[in-house]
């Protein structure tokens, strides 16, 4: 088989990366494990997409904004942090700041997910295969190769590893990254409250724990909590009354009692780098080109921001004639990806080191950090400027 460009990976940006480049002309070929229907329909795994204002416009250009269901996508109105249990070490971010009537949405992964996928089957440049496996995969000057484990072979220009920040492709093709596991689990899902959350978000960055809450629409939110692995497996098995109990108390009753109304699913916290997002006819987006720790809620916007990068390198090429995966090209691609992610990817370690740090010396000087931050106005502005574009 052949085509301009292969893809590995059917997740959210493998699946928006082949839709920008099949609208430009170009011949594509996406590869996945998982079974079509799978693919067609994903279910819900708990995790809320936090949109910044440049995101959705770019799901809007590549068709999908609006295939989701708009009674599923809450307003973000209005953010608050906290450090420990006293309101006055803290910061608020309001949409104002940044000229907008609200700082982005949240929207379920698993209806991108699905918009994707719609979005990709009308597109008749692009070949999916399913429930496939990947034994190898090579390049050389002139091209790259998949191996499948039916003993077939695709070759292609341009080979584009979407596989998660796990990457085997990344290992598979050479290119070293940083990993940090952070040592801790994250637990999502949703719950009805009480009390209005007002389209507010909330993070407290508690002695022992981190949690944060997302405004949903009629009265939800969706709980993200992150604990020590084994306090996570020790909550996970309390029966659904003392589970319940037990999130209202670790949330201060902030906004009530609440009640579970969604599955739970638990995520190992790990944090990946690349030294770069190419090699030798091949690049990296989405997660296997910056895995984020979700503290900023930057993953998946800088997924989204990697299909931008690289499809507007590859199409130009494709429009002028030239080579799409000559290393001009690629290079491109990394220094452009590497200027809008590093220094955020930087921060947001420093943030966690700081912010899950429990002795006394660290809880004085992020209590210092979040107070001052919260009373410097132009730096707020700066916050909300980047998340309202």
């Amino acid at each position: 088989m052949n085509a301009d460009v292969s893809i590995i990976g059917a997740g959210p940006t493998g699946l928006c990366l082949a839709g920008a480049l099949a609208q430009a002309g170009l011949r594509v070929i996406v590869v996945d494990r998982q079974p079509r229907s799978a693919l067609q329909n994903p279910g819900f795994d708990g995790r809320e997409i936090a949109l910044t204002h440049a995101s959705r416009r770019l799901l809007d250009a590549w068709t999908l904004w609006d295939r989701i269901d708009a009674a599923e996508i809450s307003d973000l109105r209005h953010a608050q942090v906290f450090d420990g249990p006293n309101p006055q070490f803290g910061m608020s971010v309001r949409a104002e700041l940044g000229n907008r009537s609200q700082l982005g949405w949240l929207v379920p992964n698993h209806l991108i997910r699905r918009a994707a996928w719609e979005a990709v089957v009308e597109q008749p440049n692009i070949t999916v295969l399913d429930g496939i496996h990947v034994s190898a995969v090579s390049s050389t000057d002139n091209g790259a190769t998949i191996h499948l484990d039916n003993h077939e072979t695709i070759q292609s220009k341009l080979l584009v590893a979407a596989d998660s920040r796990f990457s085997n492709t990344r290992r598979a093709m050479g290119i070293q990254a940083l990993m940090r596991d952070y040592g801790k689990s994250m637990m999502v899902f949703r719950v009805e409250h009480e009390k209005p959350h007002d389209h507010i978000a909330w993070e407290w960055f508690g002695y022992g724990q981190t949690r944060a809450l997302l405004p949903l629409n009629n009265n939800c939110a969706s709980v993200v909590l992150t604990l020590p692995h084994h306090e996570m497996q020790a909550l996970q098995k309390l029966d659904d009354d003392a589970f319940d109990h037990d999130i209202s108390q670790r949330y201060e009753f902030r906004l009530g009692q609440m009640r579970r109304i969604s599955e739970r699913h638990v995520y190992p916290l790990v944090g990946v780098y690349p030294s770069r997002f190419h090699a030798r006819r091949f690049a990296l987006v989405g997660d296997a080109a910056v895995g984020m720790h979700p503290v900023t809620a930057h993953g998946f916007n800088f997924g989204v921001l990697s299909v931008k990068h690289l499809s507007e390198r590859v199409m130009a090429a494709h429009n002028r004639g030239q080579d799409i995966g000559a290393p001009s090209v690629l290079e491109g691609y990394t220094r452009k990806h590497r200027l809008n992610t590093l220094p955020l990817f930087a921060a947001t370690n420093m943030v966690v080191s700081l912010y899950t740090a429990d002795h006394a010396p660290a809880k004085l000087v992020r209590r210092a950090v979040l107070s001052a931050a919260g009373k410097l106005t132009p730096f707020k502005k700066l916050v909300a400027a980047q998340l309202t574009g």
